[in-house]
């Protein structure tokens, strides 16, 4: 691709956009901007902007679609994708000062919100209000809402409640050519035209730029129970989820994890509430609601259940703090691993009863290649995740040796019924496996969609599509 290199003055023009002071061309916020949490990846953008509003976004587009300058958009930078690496440099346009919650309608159970918004800080608001928003990514901390939206993330309690599209009614976007337009409405139902909404959802900022979002809410749960169940062999714990199903219980979250994610996340953490030894994996299983009896008696029974299978002794933890404690080092997982190494994260999605298979196909893989690997994820609705972590190999060995194990890994994930990401989203460093997904008839469908959104290429370009 060919792109419009920026010059003097552009700068001054941007400047003239969104004031001097937010026009960065150097320094430690825009070494911020170079990267996400994707392995070892850095791009330099020729420029970082943090414009204020969708009119000062607005203008940013018309002006590089005009002039032919690529334009990627950045919130928080926590993505596992690459979602938002400059890869050809010009502008990278961060959200960050988009952070107001703008109404929480409690009659309605919806609440209005800019992008750059934490998703922490917009679960605390609205349960001030007696309101649930449920999606809860392991980094909610630090991620923005709006990066939620991009790539269609997920989270620990999408097996009761869904993921991010299923709670978007609505949003502000600003197209490639500077254009304003909503995409859905205020309501629970919307047949009216083509879904844009959804079309949106999980685009990785290739189709427009959000600036505003309408999402529905649930009530509030005032009660939780939560287990941390041992298993001796992984596949057990893989096949005790099925069981879960097939007896009519709905939990709020399942999570896996493997001995090693476990022992990664309590050394990180210094926080060592339980020996691994002995056991392949765990599961954690949280069961929330209104009434304590009725929990009670529900987790009874998921006890029961998972006794019948060979386990360790069952945590079961009543007290706030208790399961604060063990959600932290699942939560703690993803950081603890990434820190001081790098690591390939893959986000593999098969139907949920195929998951023992994924999970022995990867162990078989890592052994048959000499690498590195664990597992732990979204046990409840099959969401794996696979890190590989960076050991001995050579950058050749890394950068591309790596291609063929993963390459068979998704192949297999495939021949389950399943696909390549369940929520990271495709970005830059998922993109060339996409021919495993998708047939060249619709990998050129998708490229048909781009072309009508943004015709000069200039949005989030080399990313999603091969």
């Amino acid at each position: 691709m060919q792109f419009h290199k920026i010059e003097p003055a552009d700068l001054q023009s941007f400047r003239d956009i969104v004031g001097i002071e937010y026009v960065i061309l150097n320094g430690e916020v825009f070494d911020s901007y170079t990267h996400d949490y994707t392995e070892d990846y850095r791009y330099q953008p020729e420029v970082v902007m943090l414009p204020a509003d969708k009119h000062e976004i607005s203008h940013i587009l018309s002006y590089c679609n005009d002039k032919n300058i690529p334009v990627t958009t950045a919130g928080a930078r926590t993505g596992l994708s690459g979602g938002m690496l400059p890869v050809y440099g010009g502008v990278v346009l961060g959200t960050s000062r988009l952070n107001k919650v703008l109404q929480v309608d409690t009659r309605n159970l919806q609440v209005t919100t800019q992008p750059g918004v934490i998703t922490q800080i917009l679960m605390d608001t609205v349960a001030k209000e007696g309101l649930f928003y449920p999606v809860d990514p392991a980094s909610r901390g630090s991620c923005f809402i709006g990066g939620n939206i991009a790539e269609g993330s997920g989270g620990m309690r999408a097996v009761k409640y869904g993921i991010t599209k299923d709670y978007v009614l609505d949003l502000e976007v600003v197209l490639a050519n500077g254009e304003i337009i909503r995409t859905g409405a205020k309501t629970l139902k919307n047949s009216t035209g083509y879904n844009l909404t959804q079309l949106m959802v999980g685009s990785e900022g290739t189709l427009g730029v959000v600036t505003e979002i309408v999402l529905r809410l649930e009530s509030l749960p005032s009660h939780r129970q939560l287990l941390m169940v041992p298993f001796q062999r992984a596949t057990d714990a893989c096949d005790a989820v099925t069981a879960i199903f097939k007896a009519g219980l709905l939990p709020s979250a399942i999570e896996f994890m493997d001995k090693e994610a476990i022992d990664f996340a309590q050394d990180f953490l210094g926080m060592h509430l339980f020996n691994t030894e002995g056991t392949e994996a765990q599961l954690l299983i949280e069961v929330d609601g209104n009434e304590a009896a009725e929990l009670e008696k529900e987790a009874e029974k998921l006890y029961e259940l998972m006794s019948a299978f060979p386990t360790g002794e069952i945590l079961y933890a009543q007290s706030e703090e208790e399961q604060a404690r063990l959600w932290k080092i699942r939560r703690s997982i993803g950081e603890a691993t990434r820190a001081g190494r790098t690591v390939k994260e893959e986000d593999t999605c098969v139907p949920r009863a195929e998951m023992a298979k994924l999970v022995k196909f990867i162990r078989q893989t890592a052994s048959e290649y000499g690498f590195q690997a664990f597992c732990f994820g979204h046990a409840g609705d099959g969401n794996l995740h696979c890190h590989i972590v960076r050991t001995h190999q050579t950058d050749e060995q890394w950068h591309q040796g790596m291609d063929e194990p993963i390459r068979k890994i998704f192949a297999f994930t495939k021949s389950l019924g399943g696909t390549l990401s369940g929520e990271h989203g495709i970005g830059w460093a998922q993109k060339r496996f996409m021919d495993l997904q998708f047939s060249t008839m619709e990998l050129d469908l998708m490229r048909g969609i781009k072309q009508v959104f943004d015709p000069n290429g200039i949005l989030n370009p080399g990313k999603k599509l091969p």
